[in-house]
């Protein structure tokens, strides 16, 4: 057997070039099979000649393992996003038992939870490329459910607050990761409906949070809603750890070629020479690096990046007004009142059901119309639908919640939201997997904005409809949601590809 290459010393231009889910992300295979060989020789590892055609390869495995991995990703990525929303009903309770009176420390507990949200894909994505995508997944769901286990017995405020930080450092590996998984198994024709149904987890969860968390805290209290998301956590655990398989190509391969040697090494024969992996330290200097380099020097990242954030703070202040909105204005109780939050779950699984189907239409459809070749603005056409849907959802709620009008209207309004909401994400999930070079960052950038907003916008929340009202304080953020967002998914449909040329962060 040919020996593979010796390790050559990287240099600091060459890890820079390392991707974190290049050898997968890209938007034709031609691209995908040259940024793996890229990988892999900066790696010092050779692409096997039968890669495209071996059974390890995960774009070659069965139908059915593809949508087990996907499932299984699906999950922990539902989970983790429960824990962020559902303590929101209990927080008075919350507020008594640790006698909390600051409206923005209230707020700080419920939303402290995404900074670690934000946090942990920057660094759970570059973990990723050095061990690989499973047992990152698998530990960081380990230690989410550990933290949501001691935040049970938490003394006082500063200890819940400190240990939902941690949980949802844990929890995030899912939203960091797990696009990578969904294309490393999906090819660009086929990822759209697998990437809506993997999108779905960080926007159902805090929907579904609620709705249970109002009942838990109605009939048992609020502290057993840290005993349902461990259980939860756990059951995910028990389906995930015999299920899930690597998928991350450079690593299968690389894994591959040590088990050669050994074998040979046991055979008596020379085994073939295997590189070392790069210092850990360095890696992780370099991809954390990364998202900050595109976010400052990417206009459509930032862009996207910022649209994104927004609409996940819009959510997160529509979840504020929900309890005051349904429970003094419609008399709905604790445990009902978290049945309005189900307008968004409806909107959410509209658009995953239909949304994703009739966006891959579209992209399949211009890419025949243009002789076959594939553009990653072909996924923005609904996103242009989407960006109407936001604002509209937004007056809708806001000037239909009163006491003459039934309660149903408004929670249509929600749908509606829910919807734009969720078309708007998933066509920017798979933007920014077409467009980047380095997508594992950009996706990175995109989740750390979006958890910022979702962690700041909550702290203000109340005091801004206190001032305003309902009607108001919506119409204000729809208005923004125009000015911002429409104007953008057109532009970048017409303008994008211009402005990728011109980057060198973007694929060629």
């Amino acid at each position: 057997m040919a020996a593979l290459p010796e390790k050559k010393q990287l240099s600091d231009e060459d890890l820079s070039r390392t991707t974190s889910q290049d050898a997968t992300l890209a938007p034709h295979r031609s691209r995908e099979s040259g940024v793996l060989n890229e990988e892999l020789e900066i790696s010092g590892v050779e692409t096997p000649l039968d890669w495209e055609q071996d059974p390890d390869n995960p774009r070659n495995w069965s139908t059915k393992k593809k949508w087990v991995s996907t499932g299984v990703v699906s999950m922990y990525t539902l989970v983790a996003p429960l824990a962020s929303s559902m303590l929101a009903p209990g927080l008075e309770d919350m507020a008594r038992h640790y006698h909390i009176t600051n409206q923005t420390v209230i707020g700080l507990v419920l939303s402290i939870f995404l900074v670690g949200f934000g946090i942990g894909p920057l660094i759970y994505g570059p973990l990723s490329e050095v061990y690989g995508r499973v047992w990152v997944l698998h530990i960081s769901t380990i230690i989410f459910t550990i933290f949501n286990m001691v935040s049970i017995w938490a003394p006082n405020t500063a200890s819940i607050i400190i240990f939902r930080l941690l949980a949802g450092l844990g929890g995030s590996a899912a939203v960091g990761i797990g696009g990578g998984v969904v294309a490393d198994v999906f090819n660009e024709r086929e990822r759209a409906q697998a990437m809506g149904i993997y999108t779905l987890g960080p926007l159902i969860g805090p929907v579904v949070g609620p709705v249970a968390g109002g009942f838990i805290v109605a009939s048992i209290g609020f502290k057993y809603i840290f005993v349902v998301i461990t259980g939860l956590a756990v059951i995910s655990l028990a389906i995930g750890l015999p299920f899930l398989r690597e998928t991350y190509a450079p690593v299968i391969i690389e894994r591959k070629a040590k088990k050669r040697a050994r074998d040979e090494e046991a055979r008596g024969e020379v085994p073939e020479k295997v590189p070392e992996e790069p210092k850990l330290s360095h890696v992780l200097w370099l991809n954390l690096s990364r998202p900050l380099i595109l976010l400052t020097r990417s206009y459509i990242c930032f862009l996207l990046a910022f649209y994104m954030g927004l609409t996940y703070g819009y959510m997160y202040l529509m979840f504020t007004t929900f309890p005051t909105t349904f429970h003094d204005i419609y008399g709905f109780g604790t445990g009902v009142s978290g049945l309005a939050y189900l307008g968004l779950g409806v909107g959410f699984f509209s658009s995953t059901l239909i949304g994703s189907r009739v966006m891959n239409t579209i992209y399949l459809n211009l890419t025949k119309r243009n002789n076959g070749v594939a553009k990653p603005e072909y996924r923005i056409p609904l996103m242009i639908v989407a960006s109407g849907m936001i604002p509209i959802g937004l007056f809708w709620y806001g000037w239909t919640a009163r006491s003459s009008v039934h309660w149903i209207v408004p929670i249509i309004g929600t749908a509606v939201f829910g919807l734009g909401v969720m078309l708007s994400f998933l066509a920017i999930q798979l933007y920014l997997v077409d467009t980047f070079t380095f997508a594992a960052s950009a996706i990175a950038a995109a989740s750390f904005l979006r958890a910022l907003f979702g962690f700041v916008f909550p702290l203000f929340a109340q005091q801004m409809f206190d001032a305003m009202g309902t009607g108001p304080g919506n119409s204000m953020l729809a208005g923004i949601a125009i000015v911002v967002g429409v104007p953008f998914p057109i532009y970048l449909y017409y303008r994008g590809e211009l402005l990728r040329s011109r980057s060198s962060l973007t694929r060629r």
